[in-house]
């Protein structure tokens, strides 16, 4: 029975976390001979793959001689740092990675501080040491120097360190040996990761840890079963630690699953110390307990952080609406967002007072946001949103706001205008320390003047920096501050963009859009350079005479427009803004889409 051991695998963003998992599934014999190998086979979903992340957690198991080991891999990113905490609750032990050249990151330092908390052993890869710029050994006394910030104790000080290159495949005790495969990881996560404690006979008990949904069996519950075992059709009950009064709620273990390589294998019975997934129970959700009937307790869980931004969706309302998008309706975007809160648990979804077709969605931050909207418009859907917004909190009377660390990675050269940069935006430099060639800053900036800062970061530092932020704590609001610097150039009348209009229009600002694009009055069609809107007319056909000839009009050159991202439409909505999401476009556009109202409403200061 102890041929087990449960291990969760815990990194910053990109440091090769799926990769690294490809490689222990080849190597543990997931594969049959002849079949296909598909790269990052973890991150499943079209968006993780086109990014290259990994926005759920997900769950496997490798064979290893006679061992099985229980694999999740979680996402990196902090506005999924909501995972990753549940996560850490099934396993026995995690995998730390670090990449040799980047070292440890702010999500590093969060993720960790996490896994330490709950005691558990550490074993620390330091990932890609092929890399031409890698410093292995100053990286080996970042991470010891981070685990005695941390309080680690002195068993977790002396964690064992592994050499792996993720996408060779290969694992070593020493930098200066390259090994062969990943032999070594294995051994040691047997020798030094405990099997989990199993109590077979006690009455079942087990935390709900993730949720997975599926179409046809509703909500899955996955979690490690603390003790007992469950069999197939057993009664179950459900009850919350945070919930002590409600009644349990009796239900049936109607068909569970455990993990085995990439797929599910339906099981009749499970017991202590396995991951598994039970489908069969309606309104189930993270940090729920499932236990025998005859005794129910409910087991501890740390309550999902709040969320720190909204946004508004609401129903598309332009001249245009209803012809992109297959779902428009109110009722069809309510049901689609409550039916994101089946699976992510760190997302508020609320109805607006007053307002039947607006709904307020609430997360972890601009990433989770925008991956919902992209997700949303793939499946067809066509809606409007406002821009984000942080959430204020009045802690000892005072209003506060969400503050974040900043950590930011720059060629030396860019170090003054980053630092001019962010400081402008409410930021406190916290430190500054050379890391090979660059410099690495480190900040503490309200969340709000993070947004739209990092096409800004990009430009400053020519595309060479690397910054990321994580939530750090909530901190006296710091003052106003200016949202946007530049204006937009608005359309002043409604009809197809011709070339004659977007010449004159170019001279004014930078344009969104090309030649034989529809527009509406209202919609923003380019930024302008000064603070103030301009408005243009893209529509303007040359006036033609007997003097003129229709042709002379080729003559025209057209600066190639810039096409924004999702990401970066989010970031340049102004507070009299919204995007107009649809499955086959973006338009930004005002509040108020006719110009003299537009006017009236500025000037009378509303």
């Amino acid at each position: 029975m102890d041929k087990l051991r449960n291990i969760a695998i815990i990194a910053h963003v990109d440091h090769g976390k799926t990769t690294l998992v490809d490689e222990m599934l080849k190597q543990g014999g997931v594969y049959r001979e002849n079949q296909e190998v598909v790269d990052r086979v973890m991150d499943s979903n079209d968006l993780e793959r086109e990014r290259g992340i990994t926005i759920l957690a997900k769950n496997t198991a490798v064979r290893y001689g006679d061992t099985k080991i229980n694999i999740v891999d979680t996402p990196g990113h902090a506005d999924f740092g909501g995972e990753v905490e549940r996560v850490l609750k099934m396993v026995n032990g995690v995998l730390l990675l670090v990449d040799a050249a980047e070292g440890p990151m702010p999500q590093t330092r969060f993720v960790l501080s996490k896994a330490l908390e709950l005691g558990h052993r550490v074993i620390v890869v330091v990932n890609k040491i092929d890399r031409p710029d890698q410093r292995v050994h100053e990286v080996v006394d970042e991470v010891l120097e981070l685990l005695m910030d941390l309080n680690a104790t002195d068993e977790q000080l002396d964690s064992p360190m592994l050499f792996c290159s993720g996408r060779q495949g290969t694992a070593s005790y020493s930098p200066e040996a390259a090994g062969t495969d990943l032999r070594p990881l294995f051994d040691t996560i047997l020798d030094y990761i405990p099997a989990p404690e199993m109590d077979v006979d006690a009455p079942f008990q087990m935390l709900v840890s993730s949720i997975d949904y599926n179409e046809f069996v509703g909500r899955i519950a996955i979690g490690r079963i603390e003790r007992g075992v469950i069999r197939q059709n057993q009664e179950i009950a459900v009850c919350n630690y945070h919930d002590p009064d409600a009644p349990a709620k009796k239900a049936k273990a109607v068909s569970m699953y455990q993990f085995e390589g990439l797929s599910r294998a339906p099981v009749t019975e499970a017991s202590a110390g396995n991951i598994i997934a039970l489908s069969g129970i309606g309104d189930i959700t993270i940090g729920d307990t499932i236990c025998a009937p005859e005794r129910v307790e409910p087991i501890e869980f740390v309550k999902i952080s709040a969320p720190t931004l909204e946004m508004t969706f609401s129903v598309n309302d332009g001249p245009f609406a209803g012809r992109e998008g297959k779902f428009v309706t109110s009722r069809q975007i309510r049901e689609r967002l409550f039916r994101e809160t089946l699976k992510d648990v760190s997302l508020r979804v609320s109805e607006i007072e007053n307002a039947t077709d607006s709904f307020n969605v609430a997360g972890r931050g601009e990433m989770s946001l925008s991956i919902l909207i992209e997700t949303m418009r793939r499946e067809g859907y066509e809606f409007q949103v406002s821009p984000p917004r942080v959430l204020y909190q009045t802690i000892d009377g005072k209003k506060c706001e969400p503050v974040e660390r900043l950590v930011a990675d720059v060629p030396t050269e860019a170090v003054g205008a980053v630092i001019e940069k962010v400081s402008s935006r409410r930021g406190e430099l916290q430190e500054m320390l050379p890391v090979g060639k660059r410099t690495r800053l480190e900040f503490l900036v309200p969340s709000r003047g993070l947004f739209g800062y990092r096409n800004e970061f990009l430009t400053d530092t020519k595309g060479e920096g690397i910054m990321a932020s994580v939530f750090d704590s909530y901190a006296p609001y710091k003052g106003d501050l200016q949202r946007r610097s530049t204006g937009s150039l608005v359309a002043f009348e409604t009809g197809e963009s011709v070339t004659y209009g977007l010449f004159n229009a170019q001279e004014r600002g930078q344009l969104f859009i090309g030649p034989g694009v529809p527009v509406y009055a209202g919609m923003v069609v380019g930024q302008s350079p000064k603070a103030e809107d301009i408005s243009v007319n893209v529509c303007k056909k040359k006036q033609l005479t007997n003097m003129r000839a229709a042709g002379s009009d080729e003559a025209l050159r057209l600066v190639p427009p810039r096409q924004l991202s999702l990401e970066q439409c989010m970031e340049f909505l102004a507070d009299d803004e919204l995007l107009e999401v649809t499955p086959k476009t973006l338009r930004i556009r005002k509040r108020i889409l006719d110009h003299s109202q537009r006017m009236k409403a500025l000037h009378s200061g509303k």
